[in-house]
């Protein structure tokens, strides 16, 4: 079981990004996924996240600008940045609970991370 991050890049402050996120595998069910950052020097944080219900939570410093949704037929999760600002800049880092067929029980899987940067 893998997750794969794709969607990040360089943009300018006032700018938009989506990010999109597929977990791969032999899979039963995927129940919470989410986006971490991590900027340089500081510690990794949560950005978003959603159950399989739908139920969102997000980080008070994005609230009004990302929008976190997913596809459950396809195993993916998007997040949705607008009004980006330069402290946005990190790498993002998507992230789910993941029943692989093989075990039925739940994993923490983690992506490769990709790169925003918001810059002028």
């Amino acid at each position: 079981v893998q997750l794969q991050a794709s969607g990040g890049g360089l943009v300018q402050p006032g700018g938009s990004l989506r990010l999109s996120c597929a977990a791969s595998g032999s899979i039963l069910r995927v129940n919470v996924m989410g986006w971490y950052r991590q900027a340089p020097g500081k510690q990794r944080e949560l950005v978003a996240r959603i159950t399989s219900g739908f139920s969102t939570n997000y980080a008070d410093s994005v609230k009004g600008r990302f929008t976190i949704s997913r596809d459950n037929t396809k195993n993916t999760v998007y997040l949705q940045m607008n009004s980006l600002k330069p402290e946005d800049t990190a790498v993002y880092y998507c992230n789910a609970d993941v029943a692989p067929l093989s075990t039925r029980l739940y994993i923490d899987v983690w992506g490769q991370g990709t790169q925003v940067t918001v810059s002028s």
